[in-house]
């Protein structure tokens, strides 16, 4: 239900993605009843490339509400993990950069990346700092494909510090009048993403809200969910030296990852469950094991399932 990414990275990652069948012989990717694995090659030297896995689902969807229940996030030097979402013919159709950071990263960076005539505002009441405020990738005065970006400074939303408290939930809702992003840690999980039925206006202000002089309808269309992580590259790359942690390591950051296969134990995803609603006027879909919420099965995405909740037995024939 997802498409296993092979080419060349476009971000010019030094990273070798490979396809489904070598990522199963190889341990870059496991699932259990409660939860799927995605890691990277953390053994071999990798002289060409560390081998990794970007897949991206092969339905596309336009509004929703994303609901990710997390466990485990790739960081470390080198690293370049994101959960995101993107539209075809890029920046045309638009881009949502849900989870995002590079080498020991300890806050997570949200981002829009568009076509031209899209910025925003901080109008509305949001918990993180926009950084940069032009969604055009090729902004004038900022940095390329900087896009619009919003940070926090809470240190459970990204790398160790999520880990360290088994992750979380991140909740990411798309309107025609704004994008906006929670982010609930392992013990403050609201009653009602656990029991299936979100209600986003209940959640309180939001990490981010991406919204301002930008019409979300005619930049932002026809998104693909995508889970990556790359190394080096045209960020992790071009900051490595700027790195106080990670630059002393290696003279660049490709000689780091190619070298140094343990560094990259904690380069994994562990994903409890991936939920997709809609709104109620197209119909809810929910991802998940079936007949575990009334929404009805997305039959587009894996059955990749919460833990949160007792697991009902399957119906005949299932």
């Amino acid at each position: 239900m997802f498409t296993f990414f092979t080419g060349h990275d476009p971000t010019n990652g030094f990273v070798d993605y490979v396809d489904q069948p070598t990522a199963n012989s190889t341990g870059l990717i496991e699932s259990t009843w409660s939860s799927v694995y995605i890691g990277v090659d953390h053994t071999n030297m990798t002289p060409n490339g560390r081998p990794s896995v970007r897949i991206t689902s092969n339905k596309s969807y336009n509004y929703g509400l994303i609901v990710l229940d997390l466990e485990h996030m790739p960081y470390g030097c080198g690293t370049w993990p994101a959960f995101w979402t993107v539209g075809p013919n890029w920046p045309n159709n638009g881009e949502i950069d849900i989870i995002e950071g590079v080498h020991d990263q300890t806050t997570n960076l949200m981002t829009l990346h568009t076509s031209d005539n899209c910025s925003i505002t901080n109008e509305n009441m949001f918990t993180g700092s926009i950084s940069t405020t032009n969604c055009f990738v090729n902004a004038p005065g900022q940095s390329n494909n900087a896009g619009c970006s919003i940070h926090t400074t809470n240190t459970q939303t990204y790398g160790a510090g999520f880990d360290a408290i088994t992750g979380g939930v991140y909740a990411t809702e798309w309107t025609s009048d704004a994008i906006s992003i929670w982010f609930f840690p392992r013990n403050a999980i609201p009653g009602d993403i656990r029991n299936g039925h979100p209600s986003p206006q209940s959640w309180g202000e939001p990490v981010s809200q991406f919204q301002g002089a930008c019409d979300l309808d005619s930049h932002i269309k026809d998104q693909q969910i995508v889970f990556d992580n790359t190394f080096c590259g045209d960020w992790a790359g071009n900051v490595w030296t700027s790195d106080a942690t990670c630059g002393p390591q290696a003279a660049t950051c490709n000689d780091f990852v190619a070298n140094n296969p343990h560094a990259f134990t904690d380069a994994y995803w562990t994903i409890n469950s991936l939920r997709v609603y809609q709104d109620q006027a197209q119909r809810h879909v929910h991802v998940g094991y079936p007949g575990h919420a009334p929404w009805g099965v997305d039959p587009h995405l894996p059955p990749w399932v919460s833990c949160h909740a007792p697991i009902p037995p399957l119906p005949a024939g299932i």
